[in-house]
């Protein structure tokens, strides 16, 4: 289970370590994708492959389901930690979450999301804000 909210920075290579809490359960690998809200994903390979699964289920009829799917699936890319506990995020996937050298590394359960600093102090904010009327229109 992956929780909690860490800062790290990307190096002149495009790599970021991952908080040590994290690796083992990385550690056969992972998948980085293109997330929502100007953000990265990172999964697991259990976990990518129960997303797979979910996405290989929607109607190909649907226009917004081909869309979806090419998000999370084109964009994807393989990743392994390596002996200082970092991965490599792809200049692609830096551009697209306009990752540029702070981050943050927010813990969701069953994902990573990888933000550029900046975004995520906007996002977590501007959420803070309402997060009252949020909780008041989910039904648990």
């Amino acid at each position: 289970m992956f929780i909690g909210e860490y800062k790290h920075t990307i190096d002149t290579k495009g790599r970021m370590a991952i908080p040590a809490k994290f690796r083992q359960d990385l550690k056969k690998g992972a998948i980085v994708t293109k997330g929502l809200d100007n953000c990265l994903f990172v999964y697991t390979q259990d976990e990518w492959k129960k997303l797979v699964d979910k996405l290989s289920n929607l109607p190909i009829s649907q226009q917004k389901s081909r869309a979806f799917a090419r998000l999370m699936l084109a964009g994807a890319m393989d990743v392994q930690i390596d002996s200082q506990g970092r991965i490599l995020i792809p200049e692609y996937l830096r551009k697209f979450a306009s990752i540029k050298k702070d981050t943050i590394i927010a813990g969701l359960y069953s994902r990573l999301e990888i933000w550029d600093s900046k975004e995520w102090e906007k996002y977590k904010s501007a959420t803070e804000k309402i997060s009252t009327k949020i909780a008041e229109e989910l039904t648990l």
